[in-house]
């Protein structure tokens, strides 16, 4: 028996996982959270909430997390400093919560 036997089955679900895997990739490009800051970032990148946040100016973007949005807020505003607003899936921290954030 040769391995071509047994290999030749599993070719187009190898080649299926190809093409799928670039599509899984494009789906996680857009950013998740959205955070304006007070000052301008000091740094391009900053770990927070366990999510890397790319930061241009007063604007910090990340890819979706495991924690909720207010703790991903502060952990973001320990990092890089007060937080004027901050979105999580299109929907805004209300007031409340962005002041409980910059604690």
């Amino acid at each position: 028996m040769s391995i071509t036997r047994y290999a030749r089955p599993l070719a187009p679900i190898f080649a299926a996982a190809l093409f799928a895997a670039p599509a899984l990739a494009q789906t996680n490009a857009a950013p998740f959270y959205r955070a304006e800051l007070a000052a301008p970032a000091t740094a391009p990148r900053a770990i927070a909430g366990g999510v890397i946040w790319q930061c241009s100016g007063t604007t910090c973007t990340a890819a979706k997390g495991h924690s909720r949005p207010l703790v991903m807020c502060a952990r973001l505003a320990r990092e890089a400093g007060p937080i004027t607003s901050f979105t999580a899936g299109g929907e805004a921290l209300a007031a409340e919560q962005l002041a409980r954030c910059n604690r």
